[in-house]
């Protein structure tokens, strides 16, 4: 791509931004895009391998494996099976998910922590290499995680830019391709102005840090489940956080052919006495990402946010239904996992097992990310929904 077609693209998305200012303003107040000119996005060195690495995953019938969890909760996770937080163990479960044999053909991207990006199988192969032969694209959690934000209604923000652009060269350098950057939203404590603010602004500079180093950013403003309010005060915040994510990202020059958004689905909050059903789920989602969402981005990865296995996969197929401007699809941790660990309980002889319980979910993802999938047959432990409260990565 040629920097005057950048150049093209990205003024074509500034004007989309500037066009839809007025989401960001009460009537009768002064948008924040008056007499000022939203400067151009220039063409940096990656961003040809950025658009066409953006568009590699957000390819049809596939998503997003997320095994980016902590140290910490990784070690819960393997708790539940009995086993203890160690490297070796950490080691063990990330090589039966990542040497999942036919795994690319429902995933193309897998975003890992620090330590598996390093890690090799037993058999001295590195992880990154095991997903190269699979078409998958490796990725790289970069944030240092959330902590509390002073002046605020206890709200978190997300740590992790100050060596940012180093620490994103090296893990291009061990063949990461993209990266993960999780902030939080909280509707019961406000969310504050402040809050929104900051969230937007860190994933900004994140993703521009990321593009001047070839990563693809994945932009996860996470609206957390917590809570009793209506799937209405949830599509009130989302539209009023992607507002300003999109906002911040114009004003620090990221390139939107060269993104990708991991938006939380609209529902109500966990503990709303109305579940709401697959169709209202895709109606106030896609509502919310129409309003909000230039179609220069390529692709749309849902989290599931403890939603149970069949809940996250029934959303995502009623989403595909019709064309979107975007790739809809998924990138998922537990709505993924939560089947293949109980499988697995740290036995050997239940890999294989193990990794066809993961191709199951796997498919299953595929053919809601096309539209076509029906819950017919499902376990009822996928069923079961995986909401944790106050839950962290």
């Amino acid at each position: 791509m040629s920097c005057s077609s950048v150049l093209k693209l990205n003024a074509a998305s500034s004007s989309w931004i500037s066009g839809h200012h007025s989401f960001n303003h009460p009537t009768g107040s002064t948008p924040r895009f008056a007499n000022r000119r939203v400067s151009l996005i220039r063409a940096g060195s990656y961003t040809e391998e950025l658009v066409k690495t953006a568009k590699t995953i957000a390819s049809p019938g596939r998503g997003i494996l997320a095994i980016d969890e902590s140290n910490a909760t990784c070690g819960k996770r393997l708790a539940s099976i009995g086993l203890d937080n160690t490297e070796t163990n950490r080691q063990a479960y990330r090589q039966l998910l990542l040497t999942t044999p036919g795994l690319g053909g429902y995933i193309s991207g897998a975003i890992m922590f620090e330590e598996t990006l390093y890690q090799s199988t037993t058999g001295g192969k590195k992880f990154v290499d095991c997903l190269r032969d699979e078409n998958i694209v490796p990725g790289i959690k970069v944030d240092k995680g959330l902590v509390p934000l002073p002046g605020s209604n206890n709200e978190s923000w997300c740590q992790g830019l100050d060596g940012l652009a180093s620490r994103s060269a090296e893990y291009y350098k061990q063949g990461a391709r993209f990266a993960k950057w999780r902030t939080v939203v909280s509707i019961p404590c406000g969310p504050s102005a402040l809050a929104v603010k900051e969230a937007a602004w860190g994933l900004a500079r994140y993703a521009a840090i990321s593009q001047d180093n070839g990563l693809v950013p994945i932009v996860e403003p996470e609206i957390l489940l917590d809570g009793d309010h209506s799937i209405d005060r949830t599509l009130e915040v989302a539209e009023q956080v992607w507002a300003e994510v999109f906002y911040y990202l114009a004003e620090n020059n990221v390139v939107f052919e060269g993104i990708l958004l991991k938006p939380s689905m609209v529902t109500p909050g966990a503990e709303h006495k109305e579940k709401a059903s697959p169709e209202t789920v895709a109606k106030y989602t896609l509502t919310m990402l129409k309003r909000r969402v230039p179609p220069a981005v390529p692709g749309i990865m849902f989290l599931s946010g403890g939603q149970s296995e069949v809940e996250a996969t029934l959303n995502l197929n009623e989403m595909n239904q019709s064309p979107n401007p975007w790739h809809v699809s998924f990138s998922y941790a537990r709505a993924l996992q939560n089947t293949v660990l109980k499988t697995w309980q740290g036995r050997p002889e239940n890999i294989e097992a193990a990794q066809k319980s993961l191709l199951v979910r796997a498919k299953a993802n595929s053919l809601a990310q096309l539209g076509k999938y029906s819950a017919e047959g499902e376990s009822e432990d996928a069923k079961k929904g995986m909401f944790v409260k106050g839950y962290t990565y």
